[in-house]
């Protein structure tokens, strides 16, 4: 398995977090896009979109498929800090050094801006 970083990705969710679309206080494993919510996405808004919600990227599957897209970080709308928590640590566990290094960069956003 190939897994790299989306850089698209991670463009995207520095852009909504400058825009103020986050939620911090969350739970990923009731906040996160049910197989359904990522099926009817992927329907109504192409792979394009559907990619930049998504850190990481496997080369080895199929363009335009869900399989291709890996670490979610939010709903379709906005940022959850906890999916880049849940993020971070699967990265750990799989040792994908990049995608662990760019939610922790997002995650360090959200440091400064609870820090004021």
């Amino acid at each position: 398995m190939a897994v790299k970083v989306n850089r698209e990705a991670l463009a995207h969710a520095h852009q909504l977090l400058d825009e103020g679309k986050y939620i911090i206080n969350t739970q990923w494993k009731t906040a996160q896009p049910t197989e359904q919510a990522e099926s009817e996405y992927l329907d109504q808004h192409g792979a394009g979109d559907y990619a930049k919600w998504y850190l990481a990227i496997d080369t080895d599957e199929k363009e335009e498929s869900k399989a291709r897209y890996k670490f979610p970080f939010g709903d379709f709308r906005k940022v959850h800090h906890s999916g880049l928590v849940a993020a971070r640590q699967r990265a750990a566990q799989n040792d994908y050094t990049e995608v662990y290094e760019a939610a922790g960069e997002l995650l360090d956003i959200f440091d400064r801006m609870n820090a004021c």
